[in-house]
């Protein structure tokens, strides 16, 4: 299976179709609305933006596994994410991204090894996979990435070559 095959809803409940974005760079980010690190919404916004023209899709994937810091509604999360942040990148529903309830996008994704070479369970929210224009994850980045990270960058760079 790839990322393509994968179902998945959107946020407002409808099927997510990923199968859209063959042929662009994804990159796949749990997040929460509540987390020390939500303000990394404003960098994957503006990271969405600047590539958008070159093919990068931000993923929003919303999850409260961690600390329970997505509690929201799908119309809270979303009221939240455009009050505060201004994202317009697409968002799916809230899912699982560790344990037996976990997503099979998340079970896809979570094969990959970080630079560490650690693959498995997530971390914490805003942990982030790129995906190049083919389809095969090429990057995981744990939480404490920035989206403006040199790290970060160089990776969606290279998925977008």
């Amino acid at each position: 299976m790839s990322l393509y095959d994968v179902p998945i809803k959107t946020l407002q409940g409808g099927d997510a179709d990923l199968a859209q974005y063959r042929g662009k760079a994804v990159l796949v980010v749990n997040v929460a609305s509540r987390c020390g690190l939500t303000p990394q919404y404003t960098g994957l916004q503006k990271l969405a933006e600047a590539y958008a023209d070159q093919g990068l899709v931000v993923l929003g994937v919303p999850c409260n596994q961690f600390a329970g810091q997505e509690p929201g509604s799908a119309d809270e999360i979303a009221e939240f994410c455009d009050v505060n942040y201004g994202v317009t990148f697409p968002m799916t529903e809230k899912v699982e991204v560790n344990g037996p309830g976990r997503h099979p996008l998340y079970d896809l994704l979570t094969q990959t090894a970080d630079g560490d070479g650690e693959a498995g369970d997530v971390k914490w929210n805003f942990e982030k996979f790129v995906v190049d224009r083919s389809g095969a994850v090429t990057a995981r980045l744990r939480p404490q990435t920035t989206p403006e990270s040199p790290e970060l960058v160089g990776a969606v760079e290279r998925a977008l070559a």
